[in-house]
């Protein structure tokens, strides 16, 4: 009897322990079912993607801009299958196109990658063309200075946890940085070829997959599909703030290269979903831009600077999660002083919890910060606003269900 002792007892505990892990998972698991996460949104209403996707004299061109770390082509593809069902667009081209970019000035330059795929409706009445372009082949050479850190060398030194946060950690925190030094053009130009090859081709004039050359804004197509076709921009953290300087670069040259493309810009109004929005904390240390606070002279019919606009209005929808620590608000005063007047921006800033909210018995609220920063193209709502907006009749019920919107107002 008393060899059976240790046994019932070592019995009882591990059933104890059973039972006790058994009770975390389903308070988690229930905390995970009832989804109280917060959206809450500010500004006037916008109209998403949708209605712009039967237009019968030219297309809806999207571009998507990736953040910080290391990215391969095709890492848009979760956000664009979730975001084409949303639109109702099932049918898909059987291959997607490539374009190396490249430098009209330097050829021999390897600019990233431009992957390009087809979306359609059933009955083919409308049309999705999204770009999806990777940079970061620009900043993977420099960041291997810090290869040695990830090797196993001073890898196996660290516990597995903070192992994987370190890598995480020298994978993205230099790109902000080597974006303020000299490969700051180059992704600019990156960026700005890929807006080249939107308004220059439709699906059957882009090149062949896996071509390397280069575009022009000075062929009369792009200026002539600028009028006709529509353009949004994607963006993820660090993106955003390419997809703001790359406009006014591209703004700044054309103004010398190409009256009639600059002409046709001012008349458009591009919208950027910025997700993970840093443009406060990407600021830091930057000149003003050349133009600032001068947003009615630039943006209004009746000002006295109206003609020297570069874009018709540009809106911008803010995604931010509280508990995202690289992300941040666009706070009121930010836009007048700190970007460009000329680009005629509009602030929408959405609070929004994508990572899941735990409580950990009564010790306070939990939520993981990388799922924070990582999980927005891949929630439901985010992917619901972008593609059909807020304030309107085809604001998804999601959107309407479970967002908090307050209008704004002059």
């Amino acid at each position: 009897m008393k060899y059976l002792l240790p046994f019932i007892m070592a019995t009882q505990l591990s059933g104890c322990a059973s039972i006790g892990k058994g009770m975390v998972e389903a308070y988690l698991e229930k905390q995970q079912f009832i989804d109280t996460r917060v959206c809450e949104i500010w500004g006037e209403p916008f109209n998403g993607l949708s209605p712009f996707l039967g237009n019968n004299q030219g297309k809806m061109k999207v571009l998507m801009v990736h953040g910080v770390g290391d990215h391969l082509p095709g890492y848009s593809t979760q956000f664009v299958e979730k975001l084409t069902k949303e639109l109702d667009l099932p049918v898909m081209s059987k291959q997607y196109k490539n374009i190396s970019l490249t430098s009209r000035i330097d050829n021999s330059k390897n600019l990233g990658n431009l992957r390009i795929t087809r979306w359609l409706s059933k009955d083919r009445s409308k049309e999705l063309l999204f770009y999806e372009l990777t940079w970061s082949i620009i900043t993977a050479k420099q960041k291997e200075v810090l290869a040695y850190d990830n090797s196993g060398e001073y890898s196996f030194r660290r516990s597995e946890v903070n192992d994987l946060m370190k890598k995480f950690s020298n994978d993205t925190s230099p790109d902000p940085i080597i974006y303020l030094g000299e490969s700051r053009e180059d992704i600019l130009v990156s960026f700005g070829q890929s807006f080249c090859w939107m308004t220059k081709s439709n699906w059957d004039d882009l090149p062949d997959d896996n071509a390397q050359q280069a575009c022009s804004f000075n062929d009369s197509s792009s200026a002539a599909n600028i009028h006709v076709d529509q353009y949004a921009f994607i963006s993820h953290s660090l993106g955003s703030r390419i997809a703001i300087d790359g406009m006014q670069r591209i703004a700044s040259l054309l103004d010398k290269r190409s009256v009639a493309f600059s002409n046709a810009l001012k008349n458009k109004k591009i919208p950027i979903y910025m997700m993970s929005n840093q443009l406060p904390m990407l600021q830091l240390g930057r000149k003003l831009p050349d133009v600032s606070n001068e947003n009615v002279a630039y943006c209004r019919p009746e000002g006295e600077k109206y003609n020297q606009r570069m874009l018709a209005k540009t809106p911008i929808i803010a995604f931010s999660d509280p508990n995202d620590l690289l992300s941040y608000a666009i706070p009121h005063g930010f836009v007048e002083k700190y970007l460009d007047s000329r680009l005629c921006i509009d602030v929408t800033n959405i609070n929004i919890n994508v990572a899941t909210i735990f409580d950990a018995f009564g010790l306070g609220k939990l939520a993981n910060p990388l799922d924070a920063h990582v999980g927005y193209d891949t929630d439901d709502r985010v992917v619901a606003l972008i593609a059909k907006g807020i304030g309107n009749k085809n604001t998804a019920k999601i959107v309407n269900e479970r967002c908090r919107w307050i209008e704004t107002i002059d």
